[in-house]
């Protein structure tokens, strides 16, 4: 879950990230971008300061820079609440994420100018006048690099009014984390296990292809494999096989290859640690070659589900339903890796 925080100076979006901090999210701060480029520019960070540096970033790379600097950051496994968000084009970037939610926090200008007293930052405005300029400046922008509060919020997937206890803001919080936490995107089963296949892909030592598979019982794998050499043989990307290492054209030459290709790999390391795998599924990043599809339907195999086709597919397609085993793509996009 990914939760992004907007709304005025003082109204209580620093509270709300502290909470979330405690409840288990990671905290991320677009203003922390900016402090970086202030501190390597040699300049004070400051209110002033920061709204003319975070103008300066998004003109000379983009009105969304903050919010990719911070998407570099991010770990699919980790919850995370991201600050100061400013400007429209950070909403839509952050939104491309998928799992992203707007909080927007507000509360009374009299109310936050309280609080700003109380604090007692060098920084912050001393009297109510220059503070509801500063808050102007923020709300709309004059150029279209320029702070966005306004259009920013209005994006808001929920508003809070903070205007009472920090018990009634953790209230609301919990109320709304509560709520998305149910809403959440999952993978489903089939993208689940592709997703297991496609890793196993990256251990393949093939200088051709890499493919990976998993073989499923009871949404349980029970074997994997990739391509490459046999056990106790030299990698294939280490010269052990010469059909790769020459580079032979797609196609040709597949009676000199010594690499065994993932399918065949799973199927036999289940034999060799005595697994079965009959009535089982298999996801391969490929469809099955022939010799791996003659495999599969001997192996008991129910189903096979592929991600891409193989370039010589056609006569396995057409053996596997003569032999009944269901066979569908599944296609994953390579950013859900």
């Amino acid at each position: 879950m990914i939760i992004g925080l907007t709304g005025p100076n003082a109204a209580g979006k620093g509270e709300a990230a502290r909470f979330l901090e405690a409840k288990g999210f990671h905290y991320l701060s677009l203003s922390d971008v900016i402090r970086e480029e202030l501190q390597k520019a040699g300049r004070p960070v400051t209110r002033e300061n920061l709204i003319q540096m975070g103008r300066r970033l998004r003109a000379q790379f983009g009105n969304d820079y903050l919010a990719r600097r911070i998407l570099e950051q991010l770990e699919a496994d980790k919850n995370y609440v991201i600050d100061s968000i400013r400007h429209p084009d950070e909403v839509r970037a952050l939104r491309s994420r998928g799992n992203f939610r707007l909080v927007s926090v507000n509360a009374d200008p009299r109310v936050r100018f309280e609080r700003i007293k109380a604090r007692a930052r060098e920084s912050d405005p001393q009297d109510f006048d220059n503070f509801l300029r500063l808050e102007q400046e923020e709300a709309t922008r004059r150029h279209s690099e320029g702070q966005d509060l306004v259009n920013t919020m209005a994006l808001a997937d929920v508003t809070l009014a903070n205007n009472g206890s920090l018990e009634d803001l953790h209230g609301e919080l919990a109320r709304i984390v509560q709520t998305w936490a149910s809403e959440l995107d999952r993978p489903s089963w089939d993208e689940y296990f592709m997703g297991m296949a496609r890793m196993a892909s990256l251990r393949a030592n093939c200088l051709k292809r890499k493919v990976g598979a998993v073989i499923v019982r009871d949404r349980r794998v029970v074997s994997t494999g990739y391509n490459g050499t046999p056990r106790g043989t030299r990698n294939c990307y280490e010269g052990g096989c010469p059909r790769c290492n020459s580079l032979a054209d797609s196609g040709t030459r597949l009676d000199e290859c010594l690499c065994s290709h993932a399918e065949e790999n799973a199927i036999t390391q289940a034999a060799y640690h005595g697994v079965s795998v009959k009535d089982g599924i298999l996801y391969t990043t490929y469809s099955p070659c022939l010799t791996c599809t003659k495999m599969i339907i001997n192996a008991g195999i129910r189903e096979v589900v592929y991600n891409q086709a193989y370039p010589l597919s056609e006569t396995a397609f057409n053996l596997l339903k003569e032999a009944g085993v269901s066979c569908r793509r599944l296609q994953v996009e390579k950013a859900a890796l």
